[in-house]
């Protein structure tokens, strides 16, 4: 039987468009990719960069105070939120075109539309137009909802943060996850005075308990003010923003309220469940390790199927899924150690085990450290920050690293290459420090805070 294309992708964010390209340029299929929306994804248009530029924008202000300290004379004019907004959205622009250029590069053709299923190896475009293919493959990501409750339509998510006409005066975050918190850094960072709602106990739950506790800490020192054990019961628009009635019997007003409560995988309407393709309760594909669903030439990968929501990830699944399937290579993208970092100020990084998992594990050894770093306390700021090893006490492999600290994405990137690769505590001893470095902290703490 002859197809129209020999994989057909739907979703040009991270996952899709690297799976697209390998599967075009690396392996010479013949490939179509249809996107509803802007190409980039999540990741590229509504998520990763232009929050982490968001988050670099709303570091300034520290910026010029710790400058002012070390003699520079500066002064601070103020945050002009539409020109940083229209500098974002010509970066998103060129992004964008990247993306576009480099399918186009590697000969995938690029349908703008929205996809859906048909059967096994047919797909429907919005426009009517079909399409068959030997492999198909989902890669539509999620998105973010705000759940039912009197009022919800007065609140924004994620998606809408990027396109504000103005900053509010006063924001409430609703949530407490990794998305949430940033908002939550990235508002006060801008001058904006911010509240965050979360119903559970601490923030940043999935955590180590003991780096959460101090990202917490620092966020309200900055002034976030955190309301845990805390939820919305509803919004009321008013004359003059909108009134948040809280389940803790408190009522305030606000400018903006956003919710980052949770996402969901982008599958309903794709035409899955009627060819038999396994669909989680919370949404989510189900495929096995090669990415494959239960019907045997449709795959999955990012976001669309739960397993871990971060751009890297969705990157190498797509990759490997690549390489099984045209390149006869059969690759499955080891989910297990993968670091990650939450952009907060101050930041965390995480690799490997929690202490709480660690010690439900095995006998383990902690080594823990928290300091002034040399750059704030010269300045006179209180700024703390954390480095923590776990250690296995049998085999002596650290288990797990987690920094809390300016650019903590940057170090625990490196350190997850040394745990990958199973370096014992001693490894880290034998490792002369680097001076004077934050940094350093990780390879000189020799004795155990505690053991469990």
């Amino acid at each position: 039987m002859s197809f129209d294309y020999d994989l057909f992708v739907i979703g040009g964010g991270s996952g899709g468009v690297r799976a697209a390209r390998v599967a075009a340029a690396d392996w010479g299929a013949k490939v179509g990719l249809a996107e509803e929306s802007r190409m980039g994804g999540t990741c590229v248009i509504r998520g990763c960069v232009p929050k982490k530029l968001m988050v670099f924008a709303s570091g300034f202000p520290s910026i010029f105070e710790d400058a002012r300290s070390y003699g520079w004379a500066v002064d601070q004019a103020g945050f002009d939120w539409m020109a940083f907004r229209n500098r974002l959205e010509a970066e998103l622009d060129r992004l964008e075109g990247a993306y576009r250029d480099t399918l186009k590069t590697a000969g995938v053709t690029i349908h703008d539309a929205r996809a859906t299923l048909v059967d096994a190896h047919r797909v429907r475009l919005a426009s009517g137009e079909e399409f068959s293919a030997r492999h198909i493959l989902i890669a539509t990501g999620g998105q973010p909802f705000v759940p039912d409750f009197p009022g919800a339509e007065l609140a924004v998510t994620s998606n809408d943060m990027f396109h504000l006409d103005a900053l509010p005066k006063r924001a409430l975050v609703v949530g407490g996850g990794y998305i949430a918190s940033e908002f939550a850094c990235i508002l006060n960072g801008l001058g904006v005075e911010v509240c965050q709602f979360y119903r559970g106990a601490q923030i940043l739950r999935g955590f180590d308990d003991e780096a959460r506790g101090h990202v917490a800490t620092a966020m309200q020192a900055d002034g976030i003010l955190i309301h845990t054990g805390t939820d919305v019961m509803r919004l009321e628009k008013t004359h003059g923003g909108i009134r948040v009635v809280a389940t803790d019997g408190t009522e305030r007003e606000f400018d903006l309220v956003m919710y980052a409560t949770g996402r969901r995988p982008n599958t309903q309407g794709l035409g899955l469940e009627a060819l038999g393709v396994g669909i989680g309760r919370q949404g989510q594909i189900a495929v096995d390790r090669f990415s494959q669903t239960a019907v045997p030439s449709v795959f999955a990968v990012g976001d669309v199927t739960g397993r871990i929501n971060l751009t890297p990830v969705a990157i190498r699944e797509g990759h490997a899924f690549a390489d099984t399937v045209f390149g006869g290579k059969p690759t499955a993208f080891d989910h297990e150690l993968v670091a990650s970092a939450v952009f907060t100020q101050p930041e965390m990084g995480s690799v490997g085990m929690t202490e709480e998992a660690a010690r439900d594990q095995e006998p383990i050894e902690v080594y823990a450290t928290a300091f002034r770093p040399m750059r704030t306390a010269f300045a006179g700021r209180p700024d703390r920050v954390m480095m923590k090893l776990i250690v296995s006490q049998t085999t002596r492999k650290v288990l797990g690293c987690h920094i809390v600290a300016p650019e903590a994405g940057e170090m625990i990137q490196l350190a997850a290459i040394a745990i990958r690769m199973g370096a014992t505590k001693e490894d880290f001893d034998r490792t002369c420090a680097v001076h004077p470095t934050m940094s350093e902290e990780l390879v000189t703490m020799r004795k155990p805070t505690r053991s469990a």
